[in-house]
């Protein structure tokens, strides 16, 4: 392999990518924290299964999927990311290297993550229209059991805004795929044009 000299300038700015390692070992300090979550929140099932409802128990399995998906999110922003903006993970051949890995680049990692934000803003408003049940009720005290059936934690201002925020993403995420697909049919062309 033919080594490369840069000039000084050059090098510094190139070699300026490692910065953005302690970003990516604080994402992964992250995953730790929602590892923690997931764990209390699966306990607090487990142990208060029984006197939880059915509404309850729903809320807290939803509650559950978000904090997977959150952290397939910070996956594929730790993994994805540090492949195309820092160095190779050199990981051709292993058996547990992750399929999209293989063709990533900042452009597949727009569109996943685009759509990785709208699973996780699905969740979210999947909850809300759970609990939109119990709209016209006087609102939740802070520290209120999730389970609480006397109260309500969403209003219809809340529910708008919520439904609206999560089309915006929608739209953002079509937006984004387009984008990439009249880049990539441009490339294309040119590359057959030349």
């Amino acid at each position: 392999m033919p080594e490369h000299k840069l000039k000084p300038l050059p090098s510094l700015i190139f070699f300026s990518r490692w910065l953005q390692l302690p970003l990516y070992l604080g994402l992964i300090l992250a995953q730790g924290v929602y590892v923690y979550l997931f764990l209390k929140e699966l306990w607090h099932l487990i142990h208060d299964a029984n006197a939880l409802s059915e509404q309850g128990i729903m809320l807290i399995v939803l509650g559950l999927i978000d904090v997977v998906m959150i952290s397939n999110l910070l996956v594929m922003v730790i993994v994805g990311g540090y492949e195309t903006f820092v160095s190779r993970l050199r990981l051709q051949g292993h058996p547990d290297q992750p399929e999209w890995l293989s063709h990533v680049n900042a452009s597949v990692l727009k569109v996943k993550l685009a759509m990785a934000i709208i699973g996780i803003s699905s969740i979210h408003l999947l909850k809300t229209f759970i609990e939109a049940g119990q709209l016209g009720l006087p609102p939740c005290e802070p520290g209120a059991p999730a389970n609480a059936t006397f109260c309500s934690r969403a209003s219809h201002l809340g529910v708008m805004w919520q439904t609206i925020i999560h089309c915006t993403f929608i739209l953002s995420a079509l937006g984004v795929a387009w984008t990439d697909r009249v880049m990539t049919g441009n490339t294309e062309k040119r590359q057959h044009a030349g």
